[in-house]
């Protein structure tokens, strides 16, 4: 393969897909590689009612019409391959996938993203599809008229807990201070739903079963005490750490392991731009996540222009 490609751009999240879309329509060659199915995590949204100029919709329905606003301007999108080799030290640079194929480009766009934090307790690894799970959109259903707990007291764990509530019987929220982190608009959907309880200022310290999930170890942080709760499931909400594993040995992190960029979306790298959640930023939203990917791509066209 030994065409050049203006902007590979490694991800085909909402960042990604932007950064496709204004890097295609500038009449740049671009190209999409993506490791999973495209979307990243929005498309397990299950509604997305704050998206400006859109009425509701849902995670999937939006990405399905970035990629086709993508595609029409030109960007080949690849999508569900391994990302073997990525050497970004060059002028051009080399993506090698699937151990076979290697593609180059003048400039790379990082839009990595991120995957769900864990607790780090005893029995979650242990029962991850047998009753512990990181998503309500795709889990929700299984837990039809059973018992579940939700650890977290943010937008997401909220919002995911009144989603949850349409399936189960009770749903009891677990989170490690007296106060949410979420929205008001979010507290007060959950406080109003009858079959949502809360247990505040607290930790889970165990998830225990058999075949499947029987009960939690929760621990009051006030008084120490350990408590048992019986249960069917565990949905994890703790937020997302970025996805750097390819690329930490080269691009400057921050101490919580984000990808440092500058206002343009540049990284320490000459011609590597990052976006989305996987750069060091406070807000991760899918609205900032298209403002970074577009800042991304517009820099790249920069760039390239100067190089020529």
């Amino acid at each position: 393969m030994d065409d050049i490609y203006d902007v590979i751009i490694l991800g085909a999240g909402p960042a990604g897909l932007s950064a496709g879309i204004y890097a295609s329509r500038a009449k740049l060659k671009t190209l999409i590689l993506n490791e999973g199915t495209i979307g990243g995590q929005v498309i397990l949204t299950h509604e997305i009612a704050n998206y400006p100029g859109v009425e509701t919709t849902n995670g999937f329905q939006l990405i399905n019409t970035m990629k086709k606003q993508a595609k029409e301007f030109g960007c080949t999108i690849k999508a569900n391959l391994n990302i073997t080799g990525i050497n970004l030290s060059n002028k051009i640079k080399e993506i090698e996938v699937n151990s076979s194929d290697t593609y180059k480009a003048k400039t790379v766009i990082l839009a990595l993203g991120g995957k769900p934090r864990t607790l780090n307790i005893s029995g979650e690894e242990n029962f991850k599809g047998r009753g512990v799970s990181y998503c309500a959109t795709c889990d929700g259903e299984f837990f039809t008229d059973k018992e579940v707990v939700v650890v977290g007291g943010g937008n997401s764990a909220l919002e995911e807990s009144v989603s949850l509530a349409k399936y189960v019987s009770k749903l009891t929220v677990v989170h490690q201070f007296d106060h949410f982190q979420a929205l008001p608009y979010y507290v007060e959907m959950a406080k109003n739903n009858p079959k949502i309880n809360f247990i505040m200022n607290s930790e889970l310290r165990g998830i225990e079963g058999e075949a499947s999930v029987k009960k939690v170890k929760i621990e009051n942080l006030s008084t120490g005490q350990i408590s048992e709760l019986n249960t069917n499931g565990v949905f994890i909400f703790i937020g997302y750490s970025a996805n750097i594993d390819k690329v930490k040995d080269f691009i400057t992190l921050n101490s919580s392991g984000e990808i440092v960029v500058d206002n343009n979306m540049k990284t320490n790298i000459e011609g590597v731009f990052a976006a989305g959640d996987c750069i060091a930023k406070r807000y991760r939203q899918v609205t900032t996540a298209v403002a970074d990917g577009t800042i991304a791509a517009l820099s790249a066209s920069d760039y390239i222009m100067n190089l020529e």
